[in-house]
């Protein structure tokens, strides 16, 4: 149920499904938290509950929402996710007039073979970890090659571009959840 889910994720859907979302701003759209001008939650596709979980004990998240970032120097980025939505995911880059210049699916044809390969072997696995099985393999092998040989892992998030990721989500959770009251 979506109760379970918001107590089972209660440190919210930001800091859990959109964080490598907004691991991606920050790395890539000069996104900080001294740095946004303004952030707007699209009202007509955003959704905020409250429900109990299985505890009993009432829990307040998104289960989806989407948001536009502004920046001080000049970008302006969008974020959605639903909870509800399915393992797939997509990325879209517009140009400045708004029309989709680039469109990227998750998964593709190859990792759908990969992820019913990996269903059967582990049914009782989350769905998703099959999705992204490919780019965990991917990090742990960079993240090991860096501790054994101390070569840069080059295309991982710094503990840097963590640690204000998390300053991000901090930062917008508030915000959004109040827009959307």
């Amino acid at each position: 149920s979506l109760g379970e889910c918001f107590e089972r994720n209660a440190e919210g859907m930001l800091k859990n499904m959109a964080i490598h979302e907004l691991a991606l701003l920050v790395s890539f759209y000069d996104v900080s938290v001294e740095n946004i001008e303004s952030v707007t939650a699209d009202k007509e596709f955003s959704s905020m509950q409250t429900l109990p979980g299985p505890s009993g004990k009432e829990f307040t998240d998104f289960d989806k929402i989407k948001f536009t970032i502004k920046t001080k120097t000049g970008k302006e980025v969008s974020v959605a996710a639903d909870r509800c939505g399915g393992t797939d995911s997509f990325a879209t880059v517009t140009d400045a007039a708004g029309e989709e210049v680039f469109r990227y699916w998750m998964p593709d044809d190859e990792d759908k073979a990969t992820v019913a390969k990996l269903q059967a072997e582990y049914p009782t696995a989350m769905p998703y970890f099959f999705t992204q099985d490919p780019d965990y393999v991917t990090v742990k092998e960079r993240a090991a090659k860096f501790t054994a040989t101390g070569e840069e892992a080059e295309g991982l998030a710094t503990i840097g571009i963590a640690v204000e990721t998390l300053r991000v989500a901090e930062y917008l959770t508030p915000t959004l959840m109040e827009q959307l009251k």
